[in-house]
């Protein structure tokens, strides 16, 4: 019998070990998926991890559930996990930013240019469920679902496998607790009035003002980030912070912030 993972309590790390497994299936094929106490100890995390993890996926249409049968993925799902084993170590929070803040209003501009109601409700429940959020863990989630959202409209599978790897980047331990820290009420506030500010400029065909407001949105968070940097001694293991407000890594040397 081969030895299981202790279960982890962050629902991120559910979700990507689930995106894995969507991955798998065949096009055209079908998917189901195990009962919840089975894959939450095949995947190594809480029941309560996984519930969350399988609603994201749910939200995002990539699964569905039929009444007595169980839970299913095929071919809806969309492939948009890749592996970068450790990358984590080798870049730091200013890079991935800077990464960010140049992917990802081009990508809100275009789903501006390709909205239909059904985007529209779906990026509106997925703000909302952040919003709704009552704990870091919860807001990580749909925070993500609702980026994540917003580049699959797009329609391009690169820039999804991109959002893919800064996905798998944030999962990591200590950007984990990194990002918990610059975390407040008014900044969360603040990033839920950004995110329906994306959404209405996508709901008015509008992609120069989808882009600003994704601009803006990232933006903002580079400057709290750089913020809660000044405010501690000790950001992360491999992490120092640098007078002229920008990270200096042991392993490499950036530009930009995080979510």
């Amino acid at each position: 019998m081969p030895v299981r993972a202790k279960p982890a309590a962050n629902s991120g790390h559910a979700l990507e070990r689930l995106r894995i497994l969507l991955s798998s299936v065949p096009l055209g094929g079908e998917l189901r998926l195990p009962p919840e106490r089975e894959l939450a100890e095949e995947i190594g995390v809480g029941r309560r991890a996984l519930r969350r993890a399988l609603e994201v996926l749910e939200d995002e249409g990539l699964i569905w559930r039929q009444q007595g049968k169980g839970t299913f993925a095929g071919s809806q799902q969309v492939s948009s996990t890749l592996r970068v084993s450790n990358l984590a170590e080798f870049t730091n929070p200013l890079e991935v930013m800077e990464v960010r803040i140049e992917i990802e209003p081009v990508l809100a501009r275009i789903a501006a240019t390709k909205a239909t109601p059904v985007l529209i409700q779906q990026l509106e429940r997925l703000a909302s469920k952040a919003k709704d959020a009552t704990d870091i863990d919860s807001w990580e989630l749909w925070d993500g679902a609702f980026h994540r959202k917003i580049a699959e409209s797009a329609g391009n599978q690169l820039f999804i496998l991109f959002m893919g790897m800064i996905d798998q980047i944030r999962q990591n331990d200590a950007w984990r607790h990194f990002r918990e820290r610059t975390r407040s009420s008014g900044r969360t506030t603040l990033s839920v009035e950004q995110h329906d500010a994306v959404i209405e400029a996508i709901r008015r065909f509008d992609p120069a003002e989808a882009e600003a407001a994704m601009r803006k949105h990232l933006l903002s968070i580079r400057s709290a980030v750089i913020e809660a940097m000044q405010l501690t001694d000790s950001v992360a293991p491999v992490w120092d912070v640098a007078p002229n407000d920008k990270i200096s890594s042991k392993k490499s040397s950036t530009t930009e912030g995080i979510q």
